[in-house]
């Protein structure tokens, strides 16, 4: 029965990637598509393959989603049950919605929820989650923002000698790369925190004998991610790229530019990051370099209620879920 239950936590584990590869294809293909620097499909193509390029370039996220959130000594293959079926459920809820809501955090809600059930206040490393989660979840989109609304004043300082047609082409040339480099590294980020809670229920299991994260783990998380962006969330593109602000090519190059740049040094320093944050926040500050008053604040009300919401809501299902996991396993 053990090995079956390893098996089930593997195929919802990559199930939970897939749908945060469809779920948050807006972040990486929004910009792009709303500029139309490229067509829907061929930016979903191109941000599937960088996706999937994405998962291979470091182990650091995914040692902290499965070592620094919840206790590795008190968590069961149960419990990493219960947190998965907590994401996938938020995630599909936010999904059609049309809400542009954290994939992360919902897995890291699922986490909190289903081990606090489990364990009590022990089952969850408090000083790991307001460390490695919260304070990254208010600097990241803050950065985001200040950082695109500084290149975008840039790029009007340094190309006013430009045309509006000739900008308007050359800034979607460019988003050509920064739509590529977006999505690679979103699937840096995201794409390990299925492999680190897919290592931690190899480590509860015993089928390995330390924490690391194994070849094929990186390989089937980086395949079910980019599968996941390759199906699309056409309903969170709407959305991120124009209900927040209509965009124009310059203001996607620049919010794209900063927001992976600061994924990619999210990632290198083990954060799990919210990709989602991250777009929406440079997204708001470029439009806010026209003037405040151009950005639909009442849409992003609407996101920033979504991310409060979603830690809180994923671990509400998970802990429903962990005792009826338990009966049937």
């Amino acid at each position: 029965m053990n090995d079956v239950l390893l098996v089930v936590v593997v195929v919802v584990a990559l199930g939970f990637d897939f749908t945060n590869g469809f779920h948050d294809t807006a972040n990486a293909v929004a910009t792009s598509v709303s500029t139309r620097a490229l067509s829907p499909r061929l930016a979903v193509l191109v941000a599937a393959v960088a996706n999937l390029g994405g998962a291979f370039v470091t182990t650091a996220v995914a040692k902290t989603v499965g070592k620094g959130i919840i206790d590795t000594g008190l968590a069961t293959e149960e419990t990493v049950l219960a947190a998965l079926i907590g994401a996938i459920a938020w995630n599909l809820i936010t999904w059609w919605r049309g809400l542009p809501s954290s994939s992360s955090h919902a897995l890291i809600g699922g986490l909190v929820g289903a081990a606090f059930v489990q364990s009590g206040t022990k089952g969850v490393q408090w000083h790991g989650l307001a460390h490695n989660v919260a304070i990254p979840a208010v600097l990241a989109p803050a950065i985001a923002f200040a950082s695109a609304f500084l290149l975008l004043l840039a790029i009007f300082w340094l190309f006013v000698w430009m045309t509006p047609g000739v900008a308007n082409r050359t800034f979607r040339l460019g988003q050509l790369a920064s739509g590529t480099w977006v999505a690679f590294t979103h699937g840096a980020n995201d794409a390990q925190k299925t492999m680190g809670v897919i290592a931690l229920a190899l480590y509860e299991s015993g089928h390995i004998s330390h924490f690391y994260i194994p070849i094929w783990v990186i390989v089937a998380a980086g395949l079910a991610i980019g599968a996941g962006t390759y199906v699309g969330g056409w309903r969170i593109m709407r959305t991120l790229g124009q209900r927040v602000f209509s965009m124009e090519p310059a203001s996607g190059f620049a919010a794209q530019t900063t927001a992976g740049l600061t994924i990619y040094l999210a990632t290198h320093l083990g954060y799990p990051l919210s990709t989602t944050h991250v777009i929406s926040g440079s997204v708001m500050g470029a439009g806010a370099t026209r003037r405040l008053s151009t950005v639909r604040w009442g849409v992003a009300r609407t996101i920033v209620f979504a991310w409060v919401l979603t830690i809180a809501a994923a671990a509400l299902v998970a802990a429903a879920c962990y005792w009826p996991v338990v009966g049937l396993f």
